[in-house]
């Protein structure tokens, strides 16, 4: 009988350890898993995650990448996703999650990254060029940013044998439409660049060059507005320049010889009258006849820049002004003409009050007054001479190649 109620007692003891209600199993809070980051910006991004805990909630944590947990950004959140905003452009970030359950939390996620994209461009006029977000990384390499594209003129303005950039920037998610064989619409928010810089020497390119400024025309509310940014000594920035000003400089150009300069950045009252027509600012170069070589415009119909325009076989094409294998002295004097003289001498120009030269390429020959003026067109681009010879703005030395055409084909009529 002993024996019997020993082995109940040690039964009922065991049993009742078993039973201990502090030794209840609590499952373990398990780590999100699957995390996925979209619609990320040069600002923000959504991440996502999956969790079999029901219910829970989660702890995130993010910061620059390499940075100390406990250090970083908290967050709470009660949903598989979220947004965070207020992150800095071009830079990448880690990420942690954890879940949190009613009893106990999981282990953290191992890191997860992610980088925001580069800051788009920015259609304002701010003090420093490099805010504009025009170029990548170092401007002084004059990268286009992601956000602009390059564009060139088969027959260019001539400004004192500098080189020149030309980029156009497209608010996201639009494009320029095509209107007919002139200037597309843009639209607002468009931000047009033309970079001006000579190389040091000519005769080898890798020996650096100088920038001299940077033109802005940006496009807001139907209207355009220009500004000048002129470059600093170092190379490093280019700050906003309404008055304009001189920089002189030396180069070697490719023939070996010494080429000395006082370059003339213009001023916005000077930028207003070669650009404005009517008394209304326009662009004056992107014109789809004079960008319709070497295969640009189907280049900008591909990637979505241009619109409403399907064949450029359609779009004329401006003759090429140092061509003189495929075309007439005529045609490339008169595109020379067009590209050059025409936004100030032509109807609406601001030269059009006081003469009825018209040097628009596409009006007749006998309607420009060419031949009226044709002792004056060569006198005033026979040499420079600083308030009378033309192109009244933006040169300040004789562009010889240019006017031994204008003499060949003066000569001619």
């Amino acid at each position: 009988m002993k024996k019997v109620i020993l082995t109940l007692l040690v039964a009922f003891t065991l049993v009742s350890c078993f039973n201990d209600p502090d030794d209840d199993f609590i499952a373990q809070c398990t780590t999100p898993t699957n995390l996925q980051f979209s619609n990320t910006t040069h600002e923000s991004t959504t991440i996502t995650w999956e969790d079999s805990n029901t219910p829970a909630s989660y702890n995130l944590e993010y910061g620059i990448s390499g940075f100390t947990i406990g250090l970083g950004t908290t967050m709470e959140t009660t949903e598989k996703t979220a947004t965070l905003i207020g992150l800095e452009a071009n830079t990448t970030y880690d990420v942690y999650i954890q879940s949190i359950c009613s009893d106990n939390v999981s282990l953290q996620t191992e890191v997860v990254s992610f980088t925001t994209t580069a800051p788009i461009v920015v259609a304002q006029f701010l003090n420093n060029l490099s805010d504009l977000h025009i170029f990548a990384g170092d401007i002084a390499e004059l990268t286009p940013g992601p956000y602009a594209f390059e564009y060139d003129l088969i027959t260019p303005l001539f400004t004192d044998y500098s080189h020149k950039q030309r980029l156009i920037a497209l608010p996201s998610g639009e494009a320029m439409q095509h209107v007919d064989n002139g200037l597309p619409t843009f639209p607002d928010n468009t931000v047009i660049a033309k970079t001006f810089y000579y190389f040091n020497d000519e005769r080898d390119e890798t020996l650096g060059k100088r920038i001299m400024e940077t033109r802005i025309l940006i496009k807001q509310n139907g209207v355009w507005e220009t500004g000048n940014y002129t470059w600093n000594d170092t190379q490093t920035e280019a700050t906003l320049d309404l008055d304009g000003s001189v920089v002189a400089y030396s180069y070697i150009d490719g023939a070996g010889e010494t080429k000395n300069l006082n370059y003339k950045i213009p001023s916005n009252t000077d930028c207003f009258t070669c650009h404005s027509n009517a008394d209304v600012i326009t662009p004056i170069g992107p014109k789809l006849r004079s960008m319709n070589f070497n295969n640009q415009l189907q280049d900008f119909i591909d990637n979505n820049y241009l619109t409403n325009l399907t064949d450029p076989s359609s779009i004329s094409v401006l003759p090429d002004w140092e061509d003189d294998r495929n075309y007439t002295v005529t045609q490339r004097a008169r595109a020379y003409f067009d590209v050059n003289c025409a936004h100030c001498h032509s109807p609406g120009g601001t030269c059009n009050p006081t003469t009825s030269l018209d040097f628009r390429l596409e009006t007749s020959f006998d309607a420009t007054d060419i031949y009226l003026y044709r002792y004056s067109i060569q006198a005033r681009t026979q040499s420079y001479v600083d308030g009378y010879s033309m192109p009244y703005i933006g040169t300040t030395v004789l562009h010889e190649e240019g006017y031994n055409l204008i003499e060949e084909f003066i000569n001619s009529l």
